[in-house]
Parts: structure tokens; sequence; C-alpha cells
């Protein structure tokens, strides 16, 4: 097992890779897309309703030089470059839409996919959704009044229906502002994805690179009027078997699974670790299930992670672990702080089971 942290685009900087270096992390995964604000000091409970904000990276895909640069950036900390996470929504909406652009879109992800394996970037995460991560909302219900995510169904409307030009929670085309996308299955949803993955699978295995899916927060079967594909742990296997490519796998999200309102998450941590199936892995917390639920801080929530540590051990899982997102504390620098705690439970259970 690997201590990583999760950066987001704006917090790619010397500074950071200190800040993980110096909590004990060693692998880092990184966030291209700009849809977290703060910056340096960085918040995800704030109102995301309306979207986490617009892209405007349209045909700029992420070229091979870059890529490289950004991994011997991070390699000059002594850290490893572990996985990207999240395409930009701006590179491939019309193939979450099935739109005009598609094919054109499906090349660029293509591209991209091959200069990661050029640039020995072995993992890329993805979330397969229109809606994406919508309906949080935040509060001072974490231990100690700390403020963190909350996810209650009975406080918004889950029909919102989803603008034109917007997917994944974010704006791709500003031009666009008083017509819907129209209602999606979940029948649909599903066409979609084996297109996707039968045209860039082929292309990971060729560059070596593990596509890897992330699981739906929040767990629901439909969202804003559009299908969820991986809300119980049953649809999410499902997975790989639409394509059984050794290179497909999970972004083994903890917290979702933890919220889906069915499943055993250790006996589904068990069966893919063991398999090798899993990617990364957010090694994060949560109190409830859907429809009402909180992030939470590592040691106090629902999930037995001591219990889950001893899982991937015993199936000499090799991945990287990273927080994922926490509870914000009480100081100047509340993200921070939060996955400097977050990282400190988890190198020091980790050590502690290596010594048993």
């Amino acid at each position: 097992m690997k201590l990583g942290l999760g950066l987001y685009k704006s917090l790619l900087n010397d500074q950071n890779f200190q800040f993980a270096s110096q909590a004990g992390a060693t692998d880092i995964v990184v966030q291209l897309v700009d849809y977290v604000k703060g910056e340096n000091n960085p918040s995800l409970t704030q109102n995301y309703l309306s979207g986490w904000g617009v892209t405007r990276n349209h045909d700029k895909i992420w070229s091979y030089d870059e890529l490289v640069a950004l991994r011997k950036q991070i390699e000059s900390h002594g850290l490893r470059l572990a996985a990207i996470e999240n395409f930009d929504p701006s590179h491939w909406y019309d193939v979450l839409l099935d739109g005009p652009k598609r094919s054109v879109q499906m090349e660029n992800l293509k591209t991209i996919i091959r200069n990661l394996g050029k640039a020995e970037i072995p993992v890329m995460g993805y979330y397969f959704s229109l809606a994406g991560v919508w309906g949080w909302s935040s509060g001072k219900s974490g231990r100690g009044k700390a403020n963190s995510v909350i996810f209650d169904a009975e406080s918004i409307d889950l029909q919102q229906p989803i603008p034109q030009g917007m997917v994944w929670n974010m704006i791709y085309d500003e031009s666009i502002s008083s017509e819907i996308i129209p209602p999606v299955s979940r029948e649909t949803m599903w066409f979609r994805l084996q297109y996707f993955l039968d045209e860039l699978l082929p292309v990971a295995e060729e560059a070596g690179v593990k596509l890897v899916a992330h699981p739906d927060d929040p767990p629901l079967p439909y969202l804003r009027n559009t299908g969820r594909l991986f809300y119980t742990p049953a649809e999410y296997e499902k997975l790989l078997e639409i394509n059984d490519s050794p290179n497909s796998g999970f972004e083994f999200c903890m917290g979702t699974i933890q919220e889906m309102q069915e499943g055993d998450i250790y006996a589904l941590l068990d069966k893919y670790s063991a398999r090798q199936k899993i990617g990364y892995i957010h090694f994060r917390n949560v109190v409830g299930k859907v429809p009402n639920y909180r992030e939470a801080f590592v040691d106090e929530g629902d999930i037995d992670m001591i219990k889950a540590l001893r899982i991937l051990r015993k199936n000499q899982y090799s991945g990287v672990l990273i927080p994922d997102h926490t509870p914000e504390m009480s100081t100047a620098a509340p993200w921070h702080t939060g996955m400097a705690f977050a990282l400190g439970y988890m190198r020091g259970a980790m050590q502690a089971l290596e010594r048993e």
C-alpha cells in the first residue's frame, strides 16, 4: 500500500508537493480540471448547486510535454505521479451526450491516453455521468463542529433539469442558457458507456494505462432526470461485465460505496483488491446513507477503516490510497489541516499493521 494525496489543478505547485512529502505521502493523484474553488486553500463546502464552474479547454488536450513536465516536477520532491483523475468536461461532453462531436472527442481522448502512456503515468480515473457530483450542501456536522459536506435529498429538487451547455456539473458552453438536456434513461447511459469503453480500452491496453471508474456520488439511480450507472455495488460490478479488458477497473471510493443503500463494502474491497482490479482508493469515511449522509473524519464514520486496511494488506494491495476529501478544520488553512489529520491517521495505521 502506498500513501498518496490528491491535488486539484490550482494546488499543483512546489509548496503543496512539499506538504505532501512532509505528511508522509509518497504518491500524488492529480486533477487537471479547474472545478474546485479556493486556489491554495480549496473548499468543497461551498454552494455548487449551480455548477463547479466553467471550462474553456475545448480541443486543448493534455500534451505529452506538459504531462512529462508535471511528472518531473512531482518527482523532484521525491514523489510519484500515480494517476490523473477526471477528464475535462470540455474534452468529452459529446461522448457523454452522444452528440455530433462524439467521434472527434473520442479521438482526442485516445490521444490523451497515448500521451499518458508515453509520459509513464499508469492510471486514468474517470466518472461517466451527466449530472456528475451534485446535490451537496454543507454544515458544521463533523466532530467538534467541523465544516463538512452533507447530502440531504429532502432539501433539494433531485429532478432539477441540467441546462444545455453543462455536463458533469460544469459549463462548457456559456452561449446556451434557456434550453435543458432532455431526460436520459439508464439503459441509454449504459449504451454510451459501452461505446466509450470499447473505443478507449484497446488504446489503453496498447499504452499501458489503466482506466478506472468512480461510482456515483450521490448513489442514486436517477439524478436531474438522467440515469446513473454505479449506484449500488452490483451495478458497479457490471463495469467489468460489459468489457473485461485487463486495463479496466475501479477507482474505489470507499465513502461513496458506503453511502449506497445496499451491499457490503468489505466484501467488495476484498474481492477486487485480490483480483488487482482497483486502480487507486479514495480512503474517506461517512456517516449515514442515501438519502441522507455526511462526510466524516477518517476515524469517526461508519466504515471500520482498520478492517479495510487489513483486507488490503491480506491481498497484498500495492496501489495508492488518498484521503480524497475530509471535513475542514478550524484553522487558517482548513483544507490542509484536514488533509494532514487524515494522512497522519492513515500513515500511522499503515505502519502499525506492517509491524504486526
